[in-house]
């Protein structure tokens, strides 16, 4: 199950401002260098296999390209290990969209497939070791059946190991939130929290603020683990936005946040780790309503104080979209 940090990236790249500047920024294909954002379509990624496992952790947009369509499938590895099967998983969930495109009947004219990105970001600890294509996972073929074994590789964005020099020069939204999760304490508070105040008074669009916001306090979650909900609840009051930055530069200091953190919360029990996490997802979700709807009525703050962390997962998911706080909690059936 997505853990609150995915929650946040999710967060983002629900953007195309930041789908797009993850491709061109993060590695090194051009094409949607000078794409239009009106080109980007997101695409639930909800379809579901013979039994029913919806894709949770992943985003895919689709773009088009003059009278094509790519789509951008992204596999999200929050602060986990490394998975081995990787490139089968990939091969997998493509196959799955492929296909959804046939049953809805979303092919070109010709009836062919279309072209996939597939990307996976990892920002966990331990160095990415899995093979990044299928053929590294499969037994050696007698010469005659070579040619008939199954292909599929993928592209690797490791957060850890980005080059620092390269990330400090570059002036993208993305590339900041990268250096916040990153960077030791003191880098946080005197270089780039400053960089990002100047962001948000720039920043035009409200919901991808609003995302950011989530962002940061999924990450502020994590790190406070208990303290999570006073978290949100302390950086989402009123409309003042330097006083939110002041917030989460006290809070950075207090929690001494820095690479490596996630190490130091796997030394945790599995009984509290489970805990804390259910308290982020709370923390996430409340942040997130209460940026797109304004403060919370009681009933809707009780039912996420007793929710189960499924129940909180998938109301988040309806958070990023939803026309109303209604629709949330009840997919528009009652009101909250």
């Amino acid at each position: 199950m997505p853990a609150p940090h995915d929650l946040g990236y999710r967060s983002l790249f629900a953007h195309p401002e930041l789908v797009r500047e993850l491709i061109t920024d993060f590695t090194s294909f051009k094409l949607l260098d000078d794409v239009a954002l009106s080109a980007f379509e997101r695409v639930n990624p909800a379809y579901v296999s013979e039994h029913l496992s919806a894709r949770q952790d992943d985003v895919v947009w689709r773009v088009r390209l003059g009278d094509e369509f790519l789509y951008v499938y992204i596999l999200l590895e929050c602060q986990s290990g490394v998975d081995r099967w990787m490139a089968l998983r990939m091969q997998t969930y493509i196959g799955l969209l492929y296909q959804d495109l046939i049953k809805r009947h979303e092919l070109s004219p010709g009836l062919l497939l279309p072209p996939v990105l597939p990307l996976v970001f990892y920002n966990g600890v331990p160095r990415w070791s899995a093979s990044m294509e299928l053929a590294g996972l499969l037994m050696q073929a007698p010469a005659e059946l070579a040619a008939l074994q199954p292909s599929q590789r993928y592209v690797l964005i490791d957060q850890q190991r980005l080059d620092r020099t390269a990330l400090e020069a570059n002036p993208g939204l993305l590339a900041l939130l990268f250096r916040i999760e990153l960077s030791a304490g003191p880098d946080v508070l005197y270089q780039v929290l400053p960089a990002l105040t100047t962001w948000f008074a720039d920043a035009p669009q409200s919901s991808l603020r609003r995302s950011v916001q989530v962002w940061i306090n999924a990450l502020l979650a994590r790190g406070a683990s208990e303290r999570a909900w006073l978290v949100a609840d302390s950086v989402e009051e009123g409309d003042d936005m330097k006083g939110k930055l002041d917030t989460w530069a006290e809070e950075f200091e207090e929690l001494g946040f820095q690479k490596g953190s996630a190490e130091g919360m796997a030394k945790g029990k599995a009984e509290g780790m489970a805990k804390g996490q259910v308290i982020a997802l709370r923390a996430v979700l409340g942040s997130l309503l209460r940026n797109r709807f304004g403060e919370l009525p009681a009933p809707a703050t009780q039912r996420i104080g007793q929710a189960t962390q499924v129940e909180l997962e998938q109301w988040f998911e309806r958070g990023l979209n939803a026309p109303s706080l209604q629709a949330v909690f009840d997919n528009g059936a009652t009101s909250a």
